[in-house]
């Protein structure tokens, strides 16, 4: 299990330079944004992600996820979906899935994450769940070619925000390369507990997303330590069931300090790791840390 950083906390710097901050910071990984200022598909030709394989290796990171989520080069954060009534901008979605997923393949990364369709905008929620069906369809193939997992991550207002709907969705899918990044946060302000849905989608979590989040619930990821989320019941539930894959600390909300935020999160995280004898697996981050904060 490695901890990393997203680099869409990095959007004021290159792809390049995010690698180099994160990792100073101690990080041994990194979840790489998918689109513009960094990894967006199209930009990247063969010579490019040489060099970014090049560096991550140099800096002894592990990219623990592709974040495939948003797409501010062609939309915003939740468009192009795959749930649009236009086919057309259904298309991008599905494109981009795939190109996300080869470039995985090139990078070592074993997963991807994806919006769980939405926002609905007029579309009922039966027609909706049939078109995020049929954009997987088209996307799942290549994942199971490259044995590179699509993981679905619920969000508060899309199609997708807690465990049960999740899981009526999940059970519907025939195809073990589709799975759940359990973005902590999202669950917290879906009025759940973390750590209980945590224990519940246990067996389709392929990757986590960790921040904090204020009492309100209100969708604002947080510095660890700063809101009102339990992490060390979550970090018991997982040293309980032998969670193995990798976390991402999420905090795109810290533009204007992307390193004063992570460094304090992971003091805290790894504090609480420590406490929940999660620690062991990551004992080479802890001692990374505690040197770069000498």
């Amino acid at each position: 299990m490695i901890l990393g950083y997203s680099t869409n906390a990095f959007v004021k710097y290159s792809l390049a330079d995010s690698l180099e901050r994160i990792a100073e910071l101690g990080f041994k990984g990194v979840e790489i944004m998918c689109d513009r200022p960094h990894l967006y598909p199209p930009d990247y030709q063969d010579t490019d992600l040489r060099e970014i394989k090049n560096a991550v290796e140099r800096l002894d990171l592990k990219i623990t996820n592709l974040n495939s989520f948003t797409l501010f080069a062609v939309g915003d954060t939740y468009l192009p979906s795959w749930i649009e009534s236009d086919p057309n901008q259904r298309r991008i979605r599905v494109q981009h899935t795939k190109e996300c997923l080869r470039i995985a393949k090139y990078l070592g990364c074993s997963n991807i994450s994806i919006p769980p369709g939405g926002p609905l905008n007029g579309i009922s929620r039966p027609e909706a769940i049939r078109l995020f069906h049929q954009g997987l369809d088209q996307v799942i193939p290549t994942a199971e070619s490259l044995n590179i997992k699509l993981l679905i991550e619920p969000e508060p207002d899309l199609l997708m925000e807690n465990s049960a709907q999740f899981k009526a969705f999940i059970r519907d899918i025939r195809s073990a390369a589709v799975g759940l990044n359990f973005d902590i946060g999202h669950f917290f302000c879906a009025g759940e507990e973390p750590h209980a849905a945590f224990e519940d989608l246990f067996e389709w979590i392929g990757h986590m997303h960790i921040e904090d989040i204020a009492p309100s619930r209100i969708h604002n990821h947080l510095i660890v330590g700063q809101g009102a989320i339990c992490f060390s019941k979550i970090f018991e539930a997982m040293a309980r069931l032998k969670y193995a894959h990798d976390i991402s600390l999420e905090l795109y909300p810290y533009v204007d300090m992307p390193e004063e935020a992570g460094r304090k999160s992971l003091t805290r995280l790894l504090t609480l790791m420590q406490d929940a004898v999660l620690l062991s697996a990551l004992s080479n981050q802890s001692l990374e840390a505690d040197k770069k904060g000498d």
